[in-house]
C-alpha cells in the first residue's frame, strides 16, 4: 500500500521535480519499474532535463537492460557533454559491445575533461584494455583466416571475456567451434548472437543448419522457424525450412506407426528418411535403428549390427538386436548383447529381465524345444502349429510302425508331437515356454499346477485321424 501511495501522490502533483524526485527514492529502494515510469515522466516533461536520462539510464542498467541504456546517455551527453560519470559509463557500454573505436573515444574525451582521480584511473585502465584488445581482434581474425581455429578460438575467449555483447566475435568464436567439432559450444555462441543482435537470421540459420547435421529435426525446425518470422522470404531459411519439415513429418509419423504396431509400414517411411536426407549420418542412423526395432529378426540384426558399427554403445539397438536374436533362437548371441547393454545402462530394467529370459531359453534350448519338435519358428499363429501338428501326428502314429524298436521310438515322438501342440496352442501355457519355462517339466513348474495331456484326439469336429485299426492310444503323464 506504502508503494501505491507514493505513485499516486506522485500523479496528483505533476511536476518534473516531483518525477525527479520520486524515481531517485524508488530506484534506491529497489522498485525499479515504478523508478522507470517516473524518470519516463520526467524526461517527457522536460525534454532537455539532462539528470532525467541520466536517472533513466541508471534503472535501464540496473535492471540489465544495457540496450537501452544506451541512447539515453548518448543524450545526456549530447545535452551535457563534460558529463565525465555518463560518457565513462558510455564508454564501459560500447567496449562490452565491441565497439572498440568509440569506447576509445569516450575513455579520451573523459581523461581530457578534468575527471575526479576515481574517473582517471578507470578511465586510463579501460583505454588500455580496449588497446589490447584491438591487438587481440587482429591477432584473432589472423589467426582465423590462417584456419588456426583452436589459436583463434583462445583469442576470442580473451577477447569475449571484456566484450560480453560482442556479436562480431561471438560468431567468429562459434564458427571456430564448429570447424573444431564442437558443436555444443558453438550451439552456445550462436544462440547469443541471436539475442543480442535484433533481426540477426543468419544466426538462427547456422543453428537451425547445426541442428540439423546433428541430426536433431525438431530443433533445427524450431530455429529456422525463427528465422521465417524475421524475414518470411529470406531464401536459405525457406529452402530449409521445407527440407526440415518434411523430414520431420516423415520421422513423426514413422513414429505413430510404430506406436499402432504397423512395423511394415513404419520401415517404409524410415526407409524415405534415408532417401529425403542420405547425406546426414545421424538421420541415417536414427532411421536404421528404428527399422532395427520394427523389423522382423532376421532382417533386423543385419540392419542393428550396421548401427552398432558406427556406434557399438547404443542400448537401444542392443537391446533390440538382443530380441531379434532371442526370435532367431541365437540365445548365446542374445546373451552377449544385453551384457553389453548392461554395462552402459546398469539400472535397465528391460536389459535385466531380457538377459535372465535370454539365459533361460539358452537352457530350455538344451532339452526340450515345443518349435522344434513341430518344426515351426516361434513367431508362428495357431493355425500354423496345428497344421503342422497334424502333419508331423499322422506321419509319427504308432499304428505305422510294425517293428518294436521303431514303433517304441515312433510312441515317444509321437507324445512330443502332442506335447507340444498342447503348449503351443494354450495362450498360457505358450507364454511360459516363451518365457522359458517348461510347462510339461515338474521341475521348472515348481508350485504350479502340473497340466496333464490326455490323448483320444478328438479336438478337431469329432475327426480322429488316428483312429484306425486296432492300435488305440490314451497316454497320462505328468
Amino acid at each position: 500500500m506504502k508503494k501505491l501511495a507514493l505513485s499516486l501522490t506522485c500523479g496528483r502533483d505533476g511536476s518534473v521535480d516531483n518525477h525527479m524526485e520520486m524515481g531517485k527514492k524508488l530506484l534506491a529502494a529497489g522498485q525499479l519499474a515504478d523508478a522507470l515510469s517516473h524518470f519516463h515522466a520526467a524526461v517527457d516533461g522536460d525534454p532537455k532535463n539532462y539528470m532525467a536520462y541520466y536517472g533513466r539510464a541508471t534503472v535501464y542498467l540496473a535492471m540489465g537492460k544495457s540496450k537501452s541504456a544506451l541512447p539515453d546517455l548518448s543524450k545526456v551527453i549530447e545535452l551535457k557533454p563534460d558529463f565525465t560519470s555518463a560518457r565513462l559509463q558510455r564508454g564501459n557500454l560500447l567496449l562490452k559491445q565491441g565497439r572498440l573505436d568509440e569506447a576509445e573515444s569516450d575513455f579520451k574525451s573523459v581523461l581530457k575533461s578534468n575527471p575526479s582521480d576515481k574517473e582517471e584511473r578507470e578511465a586510463q585502465s579501460q583505454l588500455t584494455k580496449s588497446d589490447e584488445i584491438q591487438r587481440l581482434v587482429a591477432e584473432a581474425r589472423s589467426s582465423f583466416k590462417s584456419k588456426d581455429y583452436v589459436r583463434a578460438a583462445a583469442q576470442l575467449d580473451t577477447i569475449i571475456e571484456t566484450c560480453i555483447w560482442d556479436v562480431t566475435s561471438r560468431e567468429m568464436r562459434a564458427e571456430c567451434f564448429v570447424q573444431l567439432g564442437e558443436m555444443g559450444k558453438a550451439i552456445s555462441d550462436l544462440k547469443a548472437a541471436s539475442k543480442l543482435k535484433n533481426d540477426n537470421t543468419p544466426a538462427f540459420y547456422k543453428l537451425s543448419t547445426i541442428y540439423y547435421n546433428l541430426g536433431d529435426h525438431e530443433m533445427s525446425l524450431n530455429e529456422v522457424r525463427e528465422c521465417l518470422k524475421l524475414d518470411p522470404d529470406h531464401k536459405q531459411c525457406y529452402s530449409h525450412y521445407k527440407q526440415v519439415k518434411k523430414l520431420n513429418k516423415q520421422i513423426q509419423s514413422a513414429e505413430e506407426l510404430i506406436q499402432e504396431q504397423r512395423y511394415e509400414d513404419a520401415v517404409s517411411k524410415y526407409e524415405a528418411v534415408m532417401k529425403t536426407e542420405p547425406n546426414v549420418h545421424h538421420f541415417t542412423l536414427l532411421a536404421k535403428e528404428r527399422i532395427c526395432h520394427a523389423l522382423q529378426a532376421s532382417r533386423a540384426i543385419s540392419v542393428c549390427s550396421e548401427v552398432l558399427q558406427s556406434n557399438p554403445e547404443n542400448v537401444n539397438v542392443l537391446k533390440d538386436r538382443a530380441e531379434a536374436y532371442i526370435q532367431e533362437e541365437q540365445y548365446e548371441e542374445a546373451i552377449k548383447d544385453y551384457e553389453t547393454a548392461a554395462k552402459h545402462s546398469e539400472n535397465d530394467r528391460q536389459i535385466k529381465e531380457g538377459l535372465e529370459r535370454a539365459q533361460r531359453l539358452l537352457k530350455q534350448s538344451q532339452k526340450k524345444d515345443y518349435y522344434k519338435i513341430l518344426g515351426v519358428k516361434r513367431t508362428a499363429q495357431k493355425k500354423e502349429i496345428i497344421k503342422a501338428y497334424r502333419k508331423l501326428a499322422q506321419q509319427w502314429h504308432p499304428d505305422n510302425f510294425q517293428d518294436p524298436e521303431e514303433k517304441k521310438k515312433a510312441e515317444k515322438k509321437f507324445i512330443d508331437i502332442a506335447q507340444a501342440k498342447e503348449v503351443l496352442t494354450d495362450p498360457e501355457m505358450r507364454t511360459k515356454f516363451d518365457q522359458g519355462e517348461d510347462p510339461m517339466d515338474p521341475e521348472s513348474q515348481q508350485g504350479h499346477h502340473h497340466h496333464h495331456f490326455h490323448g483320444g484326439f478328438h479336438g478337431f469336429n469329432g475327426f480322429n485321424p488316428f483312429g484306425s485299426g486296432p492300435f488305440n492310444f490314451k497316454f497320462n503323464f505328468n
